[in-house]
């Protein structure tokens, strides 16, 4: 009882912090009321027009077509309405065929629900194949099926469509290009707290194999992030077609957003963190033959992780704030970031080298990590690699 209380308590803060967050200024939260408002409007706007003005017998399909199709991109809306007008058309007609067939409501149901639930998976319906199903169970339940009705039926849906998409053509068309950023800067900070959380454990020489899960959880966590960044790269793209919003010549106005490149350097960089997880959950497995390095070699390690994610905060403060005033400080930060790496990397390949000063585990486990950390050092910043193959 009183978890589920917090469980309520903590909803509510949620969903109020969500609403300070939508009157602040502009983000997600406040693209998601103006994407309810319109469905609203543009389903109240079927509904007077069909209901009210027209008192058509099925008023219902207007307004019930017109609030899906207010989709999170103009395009969307035009794509999934026509998907949705092919299924509803299908269910309609099928349906009265199926009446006209046999004259009995039960029968007409058994007979035609079979077929159209085939039918709804077909992939060229989409999402959209559900809407012939239960347009065949409207159009066989609610009433007496004749010619009128069906055709009514059929033109208050493309009626119900017409609305929707020119209510989210015409009013604040969604345009999707903050979402970049914000997933970007997201998977940038995530990369760089998964490093600085494994140098913070290594540096400290206590870690265990429940550490080691934690960091599994904070690579999952990555790759997540790195779903989310291609989802809103992939949004972006289409939010761009067919928005009126948004002529030629009004393109070269719109906010940049990161090079696609960008991704690609993250996403490496996500695949390379997920390897160091991996090794040193393979390290910590008492199951497994893998020996563990020398302490001192690991707290070393965990020193180069952290100048990692340093120059990670300050790659991140560049494409994330490309017009902050202090971009000549963030490329500062960002050399001397490099420049802690280099010196990390370099001690350690030296004491790899040294076959004296570490053991034969060591030499095995730590050149892999080391290669690992190479990799991230020359996602990070590719031009710096050659003074690292020279270092060698």
């Amino acid at each position: 009882m009183i978890e589920n209380l917090y469980g309520v308590r903590a909803g509510a803060r949620g969903v109020a912090q969500a609403a300070v967050r939508a009157c602040r200024g502009p983000g997600r939260e406040r693209d998601l009321v103006v994407q309810s408002l319109k469905a609203a409007g543009a389903a109240t706007l079927a509904w007077a027009v069909s209901g009210w003005w027209l008192r058509d017998p099925v008023a219902l399909m207007a307004p019930w077509v017109a609030v899906v199709l207010v989709q999170a991109t103009v395009f969307r809306s035009l794509f999934k309405g026509l998907q949705q007008l092919v299924a509803i058309a299908v269910g309609t007609l099928l349906a009265a065929g199926a009446e006209a067939l046999t004259g009995n409501t039960l029968a007409s149901v058994a007979l035609v629900l079979p077929v159209v639930m085939l039918l709804s998976n077909w992939p060229r319906l989409g999402d959209q194949g559900i809407y012939g199903p239960t347009t065949a169970l409207f159009t066989l339940t609610s009433g007496p099926v004749s010619s009128l009705t069906v055709s009514h039926r059929l033109l208050q849906a493309l009626l119900g469509a017409a609305i929707g998409i020119a209510v989210n053509a015409l009013i604040f068309p969604p345009v999707h290009l903050r979402d970049i950023r914000e997933n970007l800067s997201g998977l940038a900070r995530g990369a760089e707290d998964a490093l600085a959380c494994m140098a913070e454990r290594l540096s400290e020489e206590d870690w265990s194999e429940e550490t080691a899960a934690d960091w599994r959880r904070l690579s999952n966590r990555l790759q997540q992030r790195q779903e989310s960044l291609r989802s809103a790269r992939l949004w972006s793209h289409e939010s761009l077609r067919l928005n009126p919003r948004l002529p030629w010549r009004g393109r070269r106005k719109l906010p940049p957003v990161p090079d696609e490149s960008e991704d690609q350097r993250w996403g490496s960089i996500v695949t390379q963190i997920g390897g160091i997880t991996n090794t040193m959950i393979d390290i910590a497995d008492e199951n497994r033959t893998i020996p563990s390095p020398d302490h001192q070699a690991l707290g070393d390690y965990g020193r180069l992780l952290c100048a990692l994610a340093a120059a990670c905060r300050a790659r991140a403060d560049l494409i994330c704030l490309p017009s902050a005033p202090d971009n000549e400080e963030t490329h500062t930060r960002l050399d001397e970031a490099l420049d802690s790496v280099e010196r990390r990397h370099d001690a350690l390949h030296k004491q790899l080298c040294d076959q004296r000063s570490v053991s034969a585990a060591t030499t095995a486990v730590l050149g892999t990590l080391l290669i690992q950390a190479q990799n991230i050092w020359h996602d990070i910043a590719p031009e710096t690699w050659p003074r690292a193959t020279a270092g060698a």
